[in-house]
């Protein structure tokens, strides 16, 4: 399928995880591909660019090299992010302020970059990968939540903004992926394989969700053939958010 095909897209965090899916899933489907991360493998075959999106003059430097390269921008995926564990009182303001600064003032940061470009689009469309923690309240995620939930909320405002110029923004909302920072917090466990049942077990589908999973829930959103489709949440959980099954 080619609905991507002469669109350019622009991955955050796209080195590794859902980003690295995603980036691969819509160069197959046609688009001309930039990731962005602060660190890369070399072996992509896309543009690489190095930046932290919490600075941003690297965030606008970035996005004009993609324009630069590729003579436009059509789609923004805002992946990167970071995570945190603890209760409310667990994380200090420098974490809380971290935490915020990337997942979600790296998101304006990036999307207020690009905007100048996507209204030159004829199918401008953001993508903000959220969480299902953003709706539903697990234990030990306060921060993270928080952030989460942020990012759900600005997606929504996002769509109201721009909607009328043309751009489309909408968010996807994970359940636990099987993505390296989960496996990071596995390894910490004191015991991974009893923590890794736990994270299966409170998905009713009864396993992790797969990065190739969201990143097609991302190209639907993406996509050109979803014009109609905006200021939408979508839900990649495995049930998480919705089903309540017998024990």
């Amino acid at each position: 399928m080619g609905d991507f095909e002469g669109l350019t897209a622009l991955v955050t965090g796209g080195a590794s995880g859902i980003g690295a899916a995603t980036a691969r899933l819509v160069a197959e489907r046609g688009a001309t591909v930039a990731i962005l991360d602060r660190a890369h493998t070399g072996d992509s075959g896309f543009l690489e660019i190095t930046a932290d999106i919490t600075d941003r003059a690297a965030v606008d430097a970035a996005v004009a090299e993609v324009v630069d390269a590729h003579g436009g921008l059509d789609v923004v995926v805002n992946n990167a992010g970071i995570g945190a564990v603890g209760d409310v009182s667990e994380n200090d303001d420098a974490e809380w302020a971290r935490v915020l600064d990337v997942n979600v003032v790296g998101l304006a940061r990036v999307s207020s970059a690009a905007l100048p470009h996507l209204r030159r689009s004829s199918a401008a469309a953001i993508v903000n990968v959220s969480s299902v923690v953003a709706a539903v309240g697990v234990p030990q995620r306060a921060l993270y939540s928080a952030s989460k939930g942020a990012v759900a909320a600005v997606t929504l405002a996002m769509a109201a903004d721009h909607v009328r110029e043309g751009i489309r923004v909408n968010a996807v909302l994970p359940g636990t992926a099987d993505t390296p920072w989960v496996g990071r917090l596995l390894d910490a466990a004191d015991d991974p394989e009893a923590a890794a049942a736990a994270l299966r077990g409170r998905q009713p589908i009864g396993r992790l969700v797969s990065a190739d999973e969201v990143a097609h829930a991302i190209a639907y959103l993406a996509s050109p053939l979803s014009s109609s489709t905006t200021g939408t949440l979508l839900g990649v959980d495995g049930g998480m958010a919705r089903l309540r099954l017998p024990s």
